[in-house]
């Protein structure tokens, strides 16, 4: 099997990362590495391909809003959240959708349990919760027998924009982040460590 490849992209805006997702998907063949890409976003809301309007609900118009490819409703990307978008080929991993999701939750959950923050997935709900509070969102789209998009975890954050949402379709949902829950390490660090984390839940 190929080596993956990680690519630490920064700061980048989101719409071109889609694109450059979905690029890579279409142009990838079977002996293609999967690929890790680690980054954040200026603020913005996306909504998935079943997101309603009404999820968005007191925004006013300074966070642009993008509606993407993903399964699910509508998240929040900004500034101090690690984004890892994980473009991997699932059926040499031999992987179903469930189980990719169950994989990428359980690496976020060893990730944090790793920095003494007990927290769980959640099967009717897809991410990760410390509580009831959600530090960790999931969206992807499969395509080809590939996935793009990924997961993000809520570092060091202003979590304000979430208020203005029902996060991931849910109203009244909390939302927490690694900083408030006593975690020191920042972005960048955690998302090093993210993958490392997920890269054993893939490829052991």
């Amino acid at each position: 099997m190929p080596v993956p490849v990680v690519r630490a992209l920064g700061t980048v805006a989101y719409a071109p990362t889609w694109e450059a997702m979905k690029a890579f998907t279409d142009g990838r063949g079977p002996d293609t590495p999967d690929e890790f890409w680690t980054l954040e976003h200026p603020p913005v809301y996306t909504l998935g391909v079943a997101g309603r309007e009404e999820h968005l609900r007191t925004t006013d118009g300074r966070i642009p809003v993008v509606r993407t490819d993903r399964g699910g409703q509508v998240t929040y990307h900004g500034p101090g959240q690690v984004v890892v978008y994980t473009l991997l080929d699932l059926r040499r991993l031999g992987l179903t959708v469930r189980t990719l999701v169950r994989r990428l939750e359980a690496g976020v959950v060893a990730l944090l349990a790793a920095q003494g923050v007990e927290a769980h997935g959640d099967e009717t709900r897809p991410g990760v919760y410390a509580g009831d509070a959600k530090i960790a969102a999931l969206g992807l789209k499969i395509r080809r027998g590939c996935s793009y998009h990924g997961v993000s975890l809520n570092v060091d954050m202003d979590l304000s924009p979430f208020a203005a949402i029902d996060p991931c379709g849910h109203r009244g949902l909390v939302v927490t982040d690694a900083r408030r829950l006593g975690i020191g390490a920042g972005t960048t660090a955690l998302a090093d460590t993210l993958v490392k984390h997920l890269m054993e839940q893939f490829y052991g």
